[in-house]
């Protein structure tokens, strides 16, 4: 039970990864806060994990709106006390070439990414100053280091993990780590239903040392090492999941 008593929000957590980890921090005892802007999603997957007796709560937002963002992190201070863990795990792709890619696609998922990584960990590290602890644990991609279609995936990405090492240095001598997992290729509901499933997984064993597709839980349980005391010496770092691919 390695977050008894702990209070964690985990963004994006209606779905996939994010999911996932709001699953396994429950069964070590963490009471957890999603937050998802699918209000319908998110209030099943809270029913879901609340009809196994977890203690589980959903407090939906747009991770890109800062009223929205501080009444999540308002709301969770003011009902259980505290803020002992963040994941800015919230975010979305929209592929294209560069040539077509509109500035619609550009700043949704800037704003998604890494506006709604900075404005969480923004209204939550003034918490964590507060009480002179926090783990904040950000979840990148091994796309930061580039994929062609994906200029604004890749580069909110980078500034995601930007953001980790600022904080990282900003935020150390308050007894708060920041951290990030950069998946590659994980096998999640989204992935699943592409229509070309199959050959994106013979790709990934093909070009990488671990002949697997990674898996939801893969990630999730290098979050929880970041989320735990297991790693307070560690902060400002970047966790690969990726079965060793990195180029």
């Amino acid at each position: 039970m390695r977050f008894h008593d702990c209070v964690a929000i985990v963004t994006g957590g209606a779905d996939g990864i994010g999911k996932e980890i709001a699953r396994k921090m429950l069964t070590e005892g963490a009471t957890v806060i999603i937050s998802d802007i699918n209000v319908g999603a998110c209030e099943e997957t809270i029913k879901e994990f609340q009809l196994s007796g977890f203690d589980a709560h959903a407090m939906p937002a747009d991770v890109a709106k800062k009223k929205e963002v501080m009444s999540v992190v308002e709301k969770t201070k003011e009902q259980f006390g505290k803020i002992d863990i963040l994941v800015n795990n919230a975010g979305l792709v929209r592929d294209a070439k560069i040539t077509e890619m509109e500035e619609e696609d550009w700043d949704c998922v800037v704003d998604v990414c890494l506006k709604g990584s900075f404005l969480f960990a923004k209204y939550v590290a003034e918490h964590m100053i507060s009480q002179e602890y926090g783990k904040i644990v950000n979840i990148a991609s091994r796309a930061y280091l580039g994929n062609p279609g994906q200029a604004n995936y890749a580069s909110a990405k980078s500034g995601v993990l930007g953001l980790t090492k600022a904080l990282a240095k900003e935020l150390g001598k308050h007894n708060i780590n920041v951290n990030a997992v950069a998946p590659g290729l994980i096998e999640t509901s989204a992935l699943r239903n592409h229509p070309k499933f199959e050959r994106i997984k013979e790709l990934q064993k093909r070009d990488s040392p671990i002949k697997r597709v990674g898996s939801t839980e893969d990630v999730a349980n290098a979050v929880l090492f970041f989320a735990s005391d297991a790693s307070s010496y560690i902060t400002g770092d970047i966790l690969h999941v990726t079965g060793g691919r990195f180029g």
